[in-house]
């Protein structure tokens, strides 16, 4: 990943000033690092109430949030000034962030005392300053949730205004003595997970000038994909819900309007309406002027990762300069499971970023991907140059429902009915017998390595039985491997007892975070990718309609993006099938539907395209049985997948 001439520019020029303003004296020349110099213990921590010029609650008064700040004393005395580090969350008095919950306290002047996560206490001591926000409608902030509307984005945006004088801030919640944030340059880096790294996505879409990074972390990039995939229900609960739970009291009593506005505007019927469209940050990627480092767990459930996938191709096509992390777990946060190179990295990318600091990184690989747990392997770009769309089609084979996969076009047709108790994985492990469930597509085993790198597209034609249907088409790779237990309900990871500091610690701020390790599980087969659709949505993303029984409809579903190398001696299968057990709601009924194999095929980034898919699937089950034992690769030998170092 290489900036761009002008940006480069930029950063020398910035690195200069820096090193000038925010550099220990004894430096010199740029440096490279910052460097914990500054009390922690002895920082400045205030709040401020800054006014996003809305008036969410309806009460007449233009809405104010909370904004608790935690700043070096020592380079305010100077007259020195900081970049800024923020968290924007609806979730530091509801429900806790982080592995541990931890929550915002407070001393009896109403200032933070307890700010969480590690960001303040590793980067206060280096010259930063970080920011933690209650989004409108949380906490200690005015207004309502609108779960990443308007109000959401503009909670955090208005802070960044005001980091950078173009909005008012405030001593108190309803005072008029007037806070400026003198202290800073403007410059400024959000960070977050969930809903957290979402609004980082959305005010990033603003184009707000002063935001100058976001590090988004298993995040949302528009909120239908959240709760839909055309159309077919994820969630069995709306954003009203979402929005219940995290409000404060306050809001509670004053916010039923705007829950009402939350639960007209998303309708459980999966159609796209104006609620969806303020709350879908792709298309405004052409306005992202910050930099992008994002992380998402290719196996998270609960932020399916067509959000990230379809955001990162968004800002690719826009030339935003960016950088990618992906785990194999679930919704987990990189600080736990992989702390030490987390931190490392993340202090250089704000260091960079923030500081203006030339340490290199934009000169390292874009990408670093887990392939075994623990194991992680590097690409210079992601995807791959080199990785090509390639189209594979089904086709019969000796039994019923268990097919063919390959580059031919096939024929006939194959038959499932809708079995709403069974799941993706139930139907990979039946993958080589003929079940009701599902229709399965197999490979021959692969003679190479073969590595898949960016979203799929599977597209069917398939007749129902019924008025209603709900498809889902899943990538798998077939064959034994250990891989972190997403499925668990530590997504991946197990908690342990002992503790790592990151940074000084305060009486009631520790730095000090429980050790995790990866939980892992043998398996037979790994999902690898998946999507889904209501089939009513056939001719519209927008808008389903009742299926007429006994027509054929056509309808593509987006698969979700991954990287993922089936070894040598594995097979890769493409399963379709109806409701996916506890990843989507079943429809109204129960139909049997029949696929026409000749117009139904499945487009698949492969690195090295169609030649790299016909070289692995060519030649005989002996020869690749020899490539691994039991066509398991010891993750440390020679594996050489095109665009990857390790």
């Amino acid at each position: 990943m290489r900036f761009t001439t002008w940006r480069s520019l930029a950063t020398a020029a910035t690195a200069a000033l820096v090193a000038v303003f925010l550099a220990p004296a004894a430096a010199h020349g740029v440096p490279r690092e910052s460097t914990p110099v500054y009390s922690y213990e002895n920082a400045i921590r205030e709040s401020v109430w800054v006014d996003t010029g809305l008036d969410g609650d309806g009460d007449g008064k233009t809405d104010r949030v909370a904004v608790d700040i935690v700043r070096p004393r020592e380079l305010a005395q100077q007259g020195r000034k900081v970049p800024v580090i923020m968290d924007a969350s609806p979730y530091y008095s509801c429900c806790g962030r982080g592995n541990e919950s931890q929550l915002k306290t407070y001393d009896a002047n109403g200032d933070v005392v307890q700010m969480p996560l590690f960001y303040d206490n590793y980067f206060v001591p280096r010259g930063y300053a970080f920011v933690g926000v209650d989004l409108a409608g949380t906490n200690r902030s005015d207004g309502c949730v609108d779960v990443g509307g308007r109000s959401d984005i503009q909670s955090a945006k208005a802070v960044v205004d005001w980091l950078n004088g173009r909005a008012k801030g405030y001593t108190t919640r309803t005072g008029a003595d007037r806070a400026k944030a003198t202290w800073t340059n403007g410059r400024t880096g959000m960070i977050g997970k969930s809903w957290d790294g979402t609004i980082a996505n959305g005010v990033a879409a603003t184009g707000v000038k002063g935001l100058k990074t976001i590090v988004p972390i298993s995040a949302i990039s528009s909120w239908y994909d959240y709760y839909f995939a055309k159309g077919a229900p994820l969630y069995d609960s709306g954003p009203d819900w979402l929005s219940g739970y995290v409000d404060s009291p306050e809001a509670t009593a004053k916010c039923a309007a705007v829950q009402q506005k939350i639960v007209d505007g998303a309708p459980r019927t999966g159609d796209w309406t104006k609620f969806w469209t303020e709350r879908d940050y792709v298309k405004d990627a052409s306005k992202v002027r910050a930099s992008v480092f994002l992380v998402h767990g290719m196996q998270d459930l609960n932020v399916r990762t067509k959000n990230f996938g379809q955001w990162w191709s968004a800002l690719a096509k826009n030339g935003v300069e960016r950088k990618i992390w992906l785990s194999q777990t679930g919704h987990v946060d990189p600080f736990d499971f992989r702390r030490a190179a987390w931190v490392d990295t993340l202090h250089r990318w704000f260091d960079h970023e923030l500081l203006g600091y030339d340490n290199g990184i934009d000169d390292e690989p874009m990408a670093d991907i887990e392939r075994h747990p623990d194991q992680w392997a590097t690409a210079g770009v992601w995807p791959p140059r080199g990785t090509q769309t390639t189209t594979l089609r089904p086709g019969t084979g000796t039994q019923t429902g268990v097919g063919t996969l390959g580059l031919r076009t096939g024929s006939g047709t194959e038959a499932f009915t809708d079995d709403p108790k069974l799941s993706e994985t139930d139907w990979a492990a039946h993958i080589d017998r003929s079940t009701p469930e599902k229709a399965g597509f197999v490979t021959k085993p692969l003679t190479q390595d073969l590595r898949l790198s960016g979203s799929s597209k599977v597209t069917v034609t398939a007749t129902p039985t019924t008025s209603t249907a709900h498809l889902s088409a899943v990538l798998v790779d077939l064959g034994p491997d250990t891989i972190r237990d997403y499925a668990d309900g530590g997504e991946g990871i197990t908690t342990l007892t002992d503790r790592t500091c990151w940074g000084p610690s305060t009486t009631g701020d520790s730095s000090c975070y429980k050790v995790t390790q990866a939980k892992k599980t043998d398996v037979a087969a790994t999902v690898l990718s998946r999507g889904w659709a209501d089939l009513g949505n056939y001719a519209s993303d927008l808008k389903g309609v009742p299926l007429t029984p006994g027509k054929a409809y056509t309808i593509t579903l987006d698969l979700a993006a991954t990287d993922h190398v089936v070894p040598a001696g594995h097979r890769l299968a493409l399963i379709v099938a109806g409701t996916d057990k506890d990843l989507i709601d079943p429809p109204s009924t129960t139909p049997t539907l029949t696929l026409d194999l000749s117009r139904t095929s499945a487009r698949v980034p492969f690195v090295g395209g169609a030649k790299a898919f016909a070289r692995a699937t060519a030649g005989s089950a002996a020869a690749a049985s020899t490539a691994g034992l039991d066509g398991v690769r010891d993750p440390s030998s020679a594996l050489r997948v095109p665009g990857e170092t390790r």
